[in-house]
Parts: structure tokens; C-alpha cells; sequence
């Protein structure tokens, strides 16, 4: 049954316009809510290997973005990202924006340019990841851009899927949504489970490099 209901899922995932590629990638994913998180490695900006296990004992998010998606730029030009990360990091959580569209598609910054949007956005992300591999993007299953992960001290996948109730890409639709990730980080700090571990993510498709 449950092999069923993922293949169900995984349908359905196709039919709303995810690649074959992103479809695939999230079949084969090591990411799921009460398991132990996927480590990794990647680049980031300033062109230092980091790793999860680097951030042991924090609560860590894990935000995939691309700045040319109009479901990103929703939250970025609102400042709702900005003031998110930045109220994170008041907290103490780690906040790290992964970037994974491969060379030639859409969203594929180097280091210098990714630096660049975080000054002009005036985003707080704790690093910026560059994963034109798109290995970490597998490795979580990554969907769509926003596509949001919150991983506890210890280590374990509390939250995936999507920033808010809002499916849209439309500025107004900012109005009156139910950020998950506050609900979530607010009901971690308490000593709760998190009432809604995972949820649909909506965005852009993560653009995956291929495998070799």
C-alpha cells in the first residue's frame, strides 16, 4: 500500500508539470521526515567545502532557490525571505540557500553572482550553497524552487515542503498565509511535534543536471 501511494504520488508529480527528471530524482531520494537528514557536501560561494555535520547540535533550513523563478521573486521582492532568514538566525538556526540548477539552465549563478543577489536582495542566508550537480538537490529530492527542509540538533528531517499555504505566484497571495516554517520552528522550540511535517511544495521545478 504504501509502495502504491508513493507511486501514486510520484504520478501525480508528473502530471503537475515536474520534469521527468525532478520526478526521478524524488523517487530515489534518502529524504524523509523522522529519518535522519542526507549528509552532504557542497561548494558554497565563497568556495569552501561545507558539510552538514559541521552544523551538528543546530537546527539547520534548507532553502533551494532560483533567483529567474517568479514564485521566488514572490518572496524576495515581499522581503518575506529576507525577514525570515533573518528572523532564523535571531534564533540561532542555521540557514543555508542551495542553488542547483546545473550550467545553461535557468537559475545557474558561480560564486561572485550569487553573493551579488544576496547584497542586492538584502537576504541573511548563513551560506549559499552551489550544487550544479545537483547532488544535494538528489540527495533530498528536491522539487520545486522554494523547496524548504528544516533539520533538528539532532540531525533528524523535522519539516519538507513548502514555505506557506499560498501555491501562487502572485504578490497578493502573501496576504493571510500560514508560514509553515514559523508554525514548524515555533512548535520545535516548544517541545511539540510538528503538526504538519510535510507539505506539497510549489514553485519553479529544481533543473537537475544529468547524471553521469
Amino acid at each position: 500500500m504504501e509502495s502504491l501511494t508513493r507511486q501514486t504520488f510520484i504520478a501525480g508529480l508528473a502530471w503537475a508539470g515536474l520534469s521527468l527528471t525532478t520526478v526521478a530524482a524524488f523517487a530515489e531520494s534518502a529524504a524523509h521526515v523522522g529519518q535522519p537528514a542526507p549528509a552532504f557536501q557542497a561548494v558554497d560561494a565563497d568556495g569552501r567545502t561545507r558539510s552538514l555535520s559541521e552544523f551538528a547540535g543546530k537546527t539547520v533550513i534548507l532553502e533551494w532557490t532560483n533567483h529567474e523563478c517568479p514564485y521566488v521573486r514572490k518572496h524576495y521582492n515581499s522581503a518575506t525571505m529576507q525577514t525570515l532568514q533573518k528572523d532564523m538566525a535571531k534564533d540561532g538556526i542555521v540557514w543555508l540557500s542551495v542553488i542547483s540548477s546545473p550550467p545553461g539552465e535557468q537559475g545557474y549563478v558561480e560564486g561572485l553572482k550569487a553573493k551579488e543577489l544576496t547584497v542586492q536582495r538584502d537576504a541573511a542566508p548563513a551560506g549559499i550553497l552551489l550544487d550544479p550537480n545537483s547532488k544535494v538537490a538528489r540527495a533530498y529530492g528536491a522539487q520545486t524552487t522554494p523547496h524548504m527542509y528544516i533539520i533538528d540538533p539532532k540531525g533528524t528531517l523535522a519539516y519538507m515542503g513548502a514555505i506557506d499555504d499560498k501555491p501562487s505566484a502572485s504578490p497578493s497571495s502573501l496576504n493571510g498565509a500560514k508560514s509553515y516554517i514559523r508554525q514548524a520552528v515555533a512548535e520545535m522550540k516548544a517541545g511539540k511535534p510538528v503538526s504538519e511535517a510535510s507539505t506539497k511544495s510549489y514553485g519553479c521545478a529544481v533543473k537537475y543536471a544529468p547524471q553521469s
